[in-house]
């Protein structure tokens, strides 16, 4: 799995600890239940959601959005690293043939403010494919009510294959 030690604590860098505050909130208020536990401290919750063992990832509120986020799981379930994430347009996540589905998920989001029983295929950079399942999908909003991206987290992954990319 790539590692990214550009940073001994990368929940530090590019401006996640504001970042997942919004991500954090907009779960709450979207939900009603908590991600993590919440510490009161922008950094320790940062860092919670960093090492969580189940995926969460962001991305921006571009017509074609830019991953801007992911967790160590993310990281390793997609076989990346932080750099690449930051340069990923969240699409990529998906084959092709997946997109207009993911799309779907997408529009229908940011309609009803977030999903829960979302389930799909994705794919990593090398090629590896899996099914995610029971997926969780939301809107976030900054505290001035403003739109600034959709997040997701999940904790079922299933290995499609042993097929990779070179």
């Amino acid at each position: 799995m790539p590692q990214d030690h550009s940073a001994a604590e990368p929940w530090l860098e590019h401006g996640w600890p504001n970042h997942l505050q919004i991500l954090l909130d907009s779960y709450h208020q979207l939900l009603g239940k908590q991600l993590v536990p919440r510490s009161g401290s922008a950094k320790e919750d940062a860092k919670r959601v960093f090492e969580a063992p189940f995926v969460v990832v962001s991305h921006t509120a571009a017509s074609d959005p830019i991953l801007n986020f992911g967790n160590q799981t993310a990281l390793g379930l997609w076989e990346i690293d932080i750099a690449t994430l930051l340069q990923t347009p969240s699409r990529m996540t998906a084959e092709p043939m997946h997109r207009d589905e993911r799309a779907l998920l997408l529009e229908r989001t940011t309609r009803d403010g977030y999903v829960d029983d979302y389930q799909g295929i994705r794919i990593a950079t090398t090629g590896r494919r899996f099914r995610i399942e029971q997926a969780i999908v939301w809107n976030l909003h900054n505290a001035a009510g403003t739109y600034v991206g959709q997040a997701a987290t999940f904790d079922h992954w299933t290995f499609l294959g042993e097929q990779r990319r070179s």
